[in-house]
């Protein structure tokens, strides 16, 4: 009986972002990729629905040339979820669908892998004894049960294929999977829960909403909370997605499931091999994997019967996609939460001020686990003016008295942690005569130099430059450095303690799959004395000898033109100070900062954060931002500045109609140049607006849709995280 596949062709483009009919077998499913003639040529596409009849004429109906699945790559959900994210987003439905898949299975750069296995046959036939080769290989064989076909051709070269032409040697093809980080597990120690730990548990079991928050501080068991949560789902029969913000925490984390849960976690993040991503998303596809671990694109792991979902750090800016469709993770796991019946849990030591909000109104089911582990105190917290150090002379980064504690650390054969806001030798060069500034000839930004290379880059576009041995504008020899990186501090602290082991953790030293875990590995093993890193070494990290934590340049994220620097300033610092004193030893913080008086740092010195989120909240209602309004931000960017103005322009009076339309929606609307006002060679002009009334996002969203432009590209963000 004939067929119809209501099919996508897999091409990002609005012209054909439409369901095409296309003549297929009754072996066809939704969600099976499909090769199908489109044009003149042909395509991949994904079947969407299938159906008995259709209304297109017959003479123009065309046929699926081949399935290229035989279980859909695209569970029902993932088809559902993909419709809801298009209609939320409007991006085409394509683009969507391709945020399911590793990205080398569309394209069939990755396959399945297979190995060919030997063993004897039963009741097989004598070997002569002249044949000392197949004799030897049968022995071998006898005794190690089965082998590898390539190690057998190896070691015995012919004997392989003349006793498999005997019927002696049988052999066959198995699947082989990639696995990212073979042999490694944690300790499986199964800890009995505080009363605070199995408070939380309880409340997730119990309560009837949709999603908790869970607000413990750092020490306090959160990871332990998620564990028994999972355990309990997977006993139910169900499957677990486990979100953490950064590439850096997941291997950890997959090492604790692991140890817990053995094969049953598959790791899903951007750092592996294509075949590691493959095997890895095909072991969750087919169900011999029941835990999903990893960031932000983990929330489309193809797991079928969900159970639980948990966001750590829910307050990361990580969460929210700079790239089309631009998604905050948590809408996308509450719409999995839903379509499964399952608790999303939300786990933060510092959560996002729109997400503590909804739960203090009884949104969200709120949870407190306000002491650490065996009620360890936390880390004493030290404010250091380094006003006053400069005015003693001290011109380095570090205060006398960050120097003072990290010798006596270094002493008691303990850890440090050394925070900064920033990557590099140092923030810019710039000319002491002129005052002339290196910048990035394709960004509008000021290049770092790096010492260890000796050039300059660019940290947008990672455009690599000469350091100009004088001063390109007047030239002049006195080319300065501002402000301080991650090498140049490492460089002093070599100075200072040259018997000190040193490790770096930043963007440039965590390339590939194994830069984070080989870093954290060698800390955790105490390889190393000293850890110096930026955001990076903030997030989850559990290490027991660490008992110092410095922080160069607290001040760095306040003074960001941005209504969240204050909260990312007082996540960052809480967090960074909760890496010390995680074991017996007490840890300690020394915090310099150039505004002591500060409020947001005089909060996160006490781990304050009711007292930070009663101060925020009511500055967020008096100036009418986030939570109680949305920002949102039209970006136009192209390459040529006079067709990006024109399209801003064609944007802009659309919007502007909407705002003459509704003017109660905004309480605020105009276009400008973005910050940076060119990134990759790229203008950029933006619409920034805030809403009272989020209704009329639809409309926004749908004024842009409108218009198509060829070399210019127009999206539209909410509540951006980054607002430059």
């Amino acid at each position: 009986m004939n067929m119809y596949a209501e099919v996508i062709v897999d091409i990002a483009h609005s012209d054909v972002d439409k369901i095409f009919d296309y003549a297929c077998g009754e072996e066809m499913r939704p969600g099976m990729r499909v090769v199908v003639p489109f044009g003149r040529g042909v395509t991949t596409g994904f079947v969407m629905r299938v159906k008995p009849t259709t209304d297109v004429p017959p003479e123009k109906i065309k046929r699926v040339l081949r399935t290229e699945d035989t279980l859909p790559a695209l569970t029902a959900e993932s088809l559902c979820l993909a419709e809801a994210v298009t209609s939320r987003y409007r991006v085409p439905m394509a683009l969507t669908l391709r945020l399911f898949l590793p990205a080398e299975m569309r394209t069939g750069k990755v396959s399945t892998r297979y190995r060919t296995v030997c063993r004897l046959a039963e009741n097989a036939g004598p070997v002569s004894p002249r044949a000392k080769a197949q004799l030897a290989l049968v022995e071998y064989l006898a005794e190690a049960g089965e082998a590898d076909s390539a190690l057998l051709r190896e070691r015995f070269g012919g004997a392989l294929k003349a006793l498999k032409e005997k019927g002696i040697v049988l052999s066959e093809k198995r699947r082989v999977f990639r696995d990212p980080y073979q042999g490694e597990t944690g300790q499986n120690s199964v800890k009995n829960l505080t009363p605070f730990q199995q408070n939380a548990v309880e409340t997730v079991n119990r309560t009837d909403k949709t999603v908790i928050l869970i607000h413990g501080v750092t020490g306090s068991g959160k990871t332990e909370v998620y564990l028994s949560l999972i355990a309990d789902t997977l006993k139910a029969g169900k499957t677990a997605v486990f979100l953490v913000p950064e590439i850096s925490l997941t291997p950890q984390m997959l090492m604790q499931l692991r140890a817990r849960f053995g094969s049953s976690a598959a790791i899903l993040h951007s750092g592996l091999s294509a075949g590691e991503r493959f095997d890895e998303w095909m072991r969750l596809r087919e169900g011999t994997a029941r835990i999903a671990v990893g960031a932000r694109s983990a929330v489309f792991a193809p797991l079928e019967n969900v159970g639980i979902i948990v966001l750590d750090e829910e307050h990361d800016g990580s969460y929210s996609s700079e790239s089309s469709p631009r998604y905050n993770t948590f809408d996308i796991a509450l719409l999995r939460a839903r379509y499964n019946h399952c608790k999303l849990v939300l786990g933060s030591a510092t959560p996002s001020v729109e997400t503590y909000k909804r739960a203090k109104d009884g949104e969200f089911e709120l949870v407190s686990m306000p002491e650490r582990i065996n009620a360890r105190p936390m880390p004493e917290v030290r404010i250091v003016d380094m006003r006053r150090e400069v005015r003693r002379g001290n011109v380095t980064g570090f205060s006398t008295e960050l120097r003072q504690k990290l010798s006596q650390c270094l002493e008691r054969g303990n850890q440090a942690i050394l925070f900064l806001n920033r990557r590099g030798y140092s923030q810019t060069v710039i000319c002491r005569d002129c005052g002339y500034v290196a910048k990035c000839e394709s960004c509008d930004v000021s290049l770092t130099y790096h010492s260890d290379e000796n050039c300059l880059k660019c940290h947008y576009c990672g455009a690599r430059y000469r350091m100009p041995p004088a001063c390109p504008e007047c030239g002049g020899k006195h080319l300065g450095y501002v402000g301080t990186g991650t090498q140049r501090v490492v460089g002093d602290l070599r100075k200072m303690y040259p018997a000190a082991r040193i490790l770096r953790m930043d963007v440039d030293t965590t390339s590939g799959k194994e830069g984070h875990h080989r870093i954290l590995k060698q800390f955790a093993a105490h390889e190393a004395d000293i850890l110096v890193g930026t955001q990076m070494v903030a997030k989850g990290h559990d290490f027991p000898q660490v008992t110092l934590v410095g922080i160069l340049d607290a001040d760095m994220s306040l003074h960001f033109a941005d209504f969240r620097s204050g909260e990312r300033t007082f996540q960052l610092v809480t967090q960074v100070a909760g890496r010390s004193g995680r074991a017996q030893e007490p840890g300690e913080v020394v915090l310099q900062t150039y505004d002591p008086e500060n409020y947001i740092l005089r909060f996160a010195a006490n781990y304050d954060y009711e007292g930070f989120y009663a101060h925020e909240i009511s500055m967020r209602a008096a100036t009418m931002f986030p939570p109680f309004a949305k920002i949102v931000r039209v970006m136009v960017t192209g390459e040529d500045e006079q067709e990006t103005l024109s399209a801003l322009k064609c944007v802009y009076e659309k919007l502007n109609r909407l705002y003459t339309s509704e003017p109660d929606a905004f309480l605020f609307f105009n276009r400008m140049h973005s910050p940076i006002k060119r990134i990759q060679n790229k203008f950029r002009y933006q619409v920034l607006m805030r809403l009272a009334d989020s209704r009329v996002l639809k409309d926004v969203y749908a004024a842009c849709a409108e218009e198509h432009f060829k070399n210019v590209l127009v999206y539209v963000e909410e509540n951006p995280a980054n607002l430059s």
